[in-house]
């Protein structure tokens, strides 16, 4: 009887042992993957660009108040003084973003005032087509340093790649200012085929994330 009994210990801690080296593994598996993610949100700071000291515009607009070919080069850059902001709106704001192709037979633009509907719009784009991508924006008060763009491709939850565009550094105004990237090509091949996931945000040199969406990229053989 005591032979059954140690035997049947025994097999409940190997039993234990078992399950104890699983959880380990699940946990590594767990912690990798979230590892993984934490990498593919991280923005690509190899962009040959150092953040200067951070100023606020009005420490801007009063330094070297006595050189007069300075005053003019800032009043080119940042424009006239603004006058009173009002205090709601945010710093930034990301209107829309276009992607520009000749070869497409209609503009493909998207409004990002409404996210929640983004999130289920479908951009078919014909595979290898040659494209730039153009983001229409305001700031509307302090000058903001360092701005990028910055997407994940995701295809059935899988990241298959990811892109940066340094946008710049700019100062408020009352006009929409723009930003137009180098041409990019649209993934091509029979593999290469079908719906994307994308992951996009707009963000700074002190880490601000103005804007975050998700949208979704259908490569097809053809425009339709």
């Amino acid at each position: 009887m005591l032979g059954v009994d140690a035997c049947e210990f025994g097999g409940q801690v190997l039993e234990l042992l078992w399950l104890t080296m699983c959880y380990r593994g699940l946990m590594a598996d767990k912690n990798e993957l979230a590892t993984k993610e934490e990498e593919e949100e991280e923005e690509e700071t190899n962009l040959g660009y150092t953040p200067p000291a951070p100023k606020s515009l009005k420490e801007i607009q009063e330094q070297d108040k006595d050189d007069e070919s300075l005053l003019k080069y800032k009043q080119m850059l940042l424009g006239d003084p603004l006058g009173a902001v009002d205090a709601s709106l945010p710093w930034l704001q990301v209107l829309r973003i276009a992607l520009l192709c000749d070869e497409a037979p209609e503009p493909i633009a998207m409004d990002l005032s409404d996210l929640a509907a983004l999130k289920k719009t479908v951009v078919v784009m014909k595979e290898g087509a040659t494209f730039r991508l153009k983001i229409y924006f305001k700031v509307n008060r302090e000058i903001i340093s360092g701005l990028r763009y910055h997407h994940v491709m995701k295809r059935q939850g899988i990241s298959v790649g990811k892109k940066s565009y340094m946008i710049g550094s700019y100062g408020p105004k009352l006009e929409v200012q723009e930003f137009e990237s180098p041409t990019d090509e649209a993934p091509k091949g029979l593999m290469s085929l079908g719906r994307y996931l994308i992951r996009s945000r707009v963000i700074d040199d002190d880490k601000n994330v103005h804007l975050q969406w998700e949208w979704n990229l259908d490569v097809k053989k053809s425009w339709v």
